[in-house]
């Protein structure tokens, strides 16, 4: 018959969900640290404390030292009494050696309960954080405990409590205690009084989630979610597209008379949702996200170095179904897509097609080639702003010169970019591919450097030096950031072998031999070098002397020399030739206090004077 302990143990076992090792645990460290309490062991002394799971006898050792003579009988043993134990026992031995049987007492006993309750309570945290760790970014369900101004309690699997947010809820939803509900579980963060578990009900993916389990094509891969845009509780657009011919997969999610899809709009409270087909083509891809209007044209302009922006052409009665209640359609479109749209009704944007192509004269070729067009497409503005009705016919017109402006403006754009493509292609050769698969923390950067960059969109290290090589005044014009910044990032770019190394210019060095300074100057540009020093003299003008080359020289070439410095004067002589005067300069160098001395003579009043200093 099972003892007490053994049934204790077993409902420990089934109430928790916890392994069998991790409640054996939980009473060894308890029973370890009520003895420590009940004798006042000290902190550093080993106690362990061993249970028998059939009888639930506990057995305590401590750690014991040898000694000739028992002071201290709690953390000493006598040689005698360890040699019965362990033969092979010497003096200064540490032994663990059973302890005599302790009452605990009533404080022993609540320190025991206390480190069980405590011990059991992480194992639990630990089990539920593992638990959902694994299901994070999936579908879980629970059931509504309480609800206040912060959001909703929902107690789930394992005795875990969820949290959905205000933020995370779909506007307008309300619900009641005990009532069912699904969530997307969005983060599972731990805390000190328990895993902390955020669930989201608005996250786009959550949709995601919802048309895996209603849509079979989809859970297995013949029909793929390309892009999801979404603002919870008013509409949604999806991009599908199969990856097998012959299945329609708009279809596919919609289901027969819509009935899978109509399954996710009542667990999404009656929120819209608009299933369109991906396709690679963008002008393609972007009319399908404007739907259900109706596009007359789309134009993009996806130059390198600009925003990817698309111009989406309606006719008059669609703008505002393509621009949706306070823009909602162009909105989600643009996420969908990640394209920057500009949605203009046809008259507009035959309006503007017209000033285009007349105010600027980088389309004059393309007004010449519509110069006929013109007068026609003016009468049928004109006619619209007075208010007439036009006839289809004109529309037709209207749109047929539009699609021609925007295409040409589109060829005209394409041929300025390629000397910038051949450019860029050009740097991005010279940039190792592994660059574009670093972050910018393996540059050794400040953070607020790398936050500024990541901010602006330089992700990898690749990013970053391209951008400096096609044009590092980008980089500087970003907020906050000045030539310091802009050291830094090259020195980082430098020491990962992005950028070469700066060339040092070539240190001329003294000959050996002793030489006048005149003879050692090195022949300029366009200078003859079979010409004599007073040769080159005359066809060049005097070169300041650099004192940083004096001291490269060997002390003994520094002697007291005379040079003669050649200087337009203000006659000429009778052939037509300049007259020169003569300077004489003396250095001279002291190796006892490592000065030079440079001094000059110069001519006054027609003789030579002393030596100035």
């Amino acid at each position: 018959m099972k003892n007490e302990f053994v049934l204790a143990f077993i409902e420990v076992l089934e109430e928790k969900q916890l392994p069998r090792d991790v409640i054996m645990q939980a009473l060894k460290e308890a029973m370890e640290s009520a003895y420590k309490r009940a004798v006042n062991a000290p902190k550093k002394q080993e106690v362990e404390a061993k249970v028998d799971p059939e009888t639930g006898k506990v057995t305590i050792y401590t750690a014991r030292e040898v000694v000739e003579e028992v002071q201290l009988p709690n953390t000493e043993v006598s040689l005698e009494e360890a040699r019965a134990l362990f033969p092979d026992c010497e003096l200064g031995d540490e032994l663990m050696i059973e302890a005599p049987v302790v009452d605990f007492g009533r404080i022993g006993a609540q320190t025991a309960r206390q480190v069980i309750q405590q011990k059991i309570r992480d194992a639990e945290h630990m089990s539920q954080i593992e638990f959902f760790n694994k299901q994070k970014g999936e579908i879980i369900s629970g059931i509504v405990q309480a609800t206040n101004a912060l959001g909703v309690t929902i107690g789930m699997d394992l005795k875990a409590e969820g949290m959905l947010t205000r933020k995370e809820s779909i506007p307008g939803e309300h619900f009641r205690p005990r009532e069912r509900v699904r969530a997307l579980l969005l983060e599972v963060n731990e805390n000190p009084r328990g895993p902390q578990i955020i669930l989201s009900r608005a996250h786009r993916n959550f949709l995601r989630r919802l048309l895996e389990t209603e849509v079979p094509e989809i859970y297995h891969g013949v029909v793929e979610i390309r892009s999801i845009a979404r603002e919870p509780g008013q509409r949604a657009k999806v991009a599908v597209a199969a990856t097998q011919q012959g299945i329609d997969p708009v279809g596919a999610c919609v289901g027969i008379r819509g009935v899978r899809i109509q399954a996710i709009v009542r667990e999404l409270h009656d929120e819209k949702i608009d299933v369109i087909e991906w396709n690679n083509d963008p002008g393609v891809y972007i009319s399908k996200a404007i739907s259900p209007a109706r596009v007359n044209g789309v134009y993009i302009n996806d130059a390198v170095g600009s925003n990817k922006t698309a111009t989406v052409v309606v006719p008059e009665d669609q703008l505002s179904l393509a621009i949706g209640r306070d823009g909602q359609n162009a909105r989600l479109a643009a996420k969908l897509t990640g394209w920057r749209i500009d949605i203009k009704s046809l008259p507009e944007a035959a309006g503007d097609a017209l000033n285009k192509i007349r105010s600027n004269v980088d389309f004059r070729p393309i007004f010449e080639a519509e110069t006929e067009n013109i007068p026609l497409i003016d009468a049928i503005l004109q006619k619209k702003v007075e208010g007439r009705p036009l006839s289809p016919e004109e529309f037709d017109q209207l749109a047929r010169f539009v699609d021609r402006v925007e295409r040409k403006t589109a060829i005209k754009r394409q041929a300025e970019q390629k000397p910038e493509d051949l450019q860029r292609a050009q740097i991005l050769s010279g940039i190792p591919p592994r660059a574009f698969e670093l972050g910018l923390d393996g540059l050794g950067l400040e953070d607020a450097i790398a936050s500024s960059l990541l901010e602006a969109g330089y992700i990898t290290q690749g990013d970053l030096v391209l951008q400096y090589k096609l044009d590092s005044d980008a980089i500087l014009g970003l907020q906050g950031f000045g030539p310091r910044m802009m050291e830094a990032i090259e020195t980082a770019l430098r020491k990962a072998k992005l950028l070469p190394e700066p060339v040092t210019p070539e240190v001329v060095t003294a000959p050996d031999s002793a030489q006048s300074l005149e003879t050692q100057e090195p022949a300029t540009e366009g200078t003859d070098p079979a010409q004599t020093p007073t040769q080159a003299s005359e066809q060049e003008e005097e070169q300041p002397m650099d004192l940083n080359r004096i001291f490269e020289l060997n002390p003994e070439a520094l002697v007291a020399t005379t040079s003669e410095d050649e200087e337009e004067d203000d006659g000429s002589k009778k052939d037509g030739s300049k007259k020169k005067k003569k300077r004489f300069v003396e250095i001279t160098y002291d190796p006892e206090s490592d000065t030079t001395t440079v001094k000059k003579k110069h001519k006054r009043g027609g003789d030579w004077g002393e030596w100035d200093e």
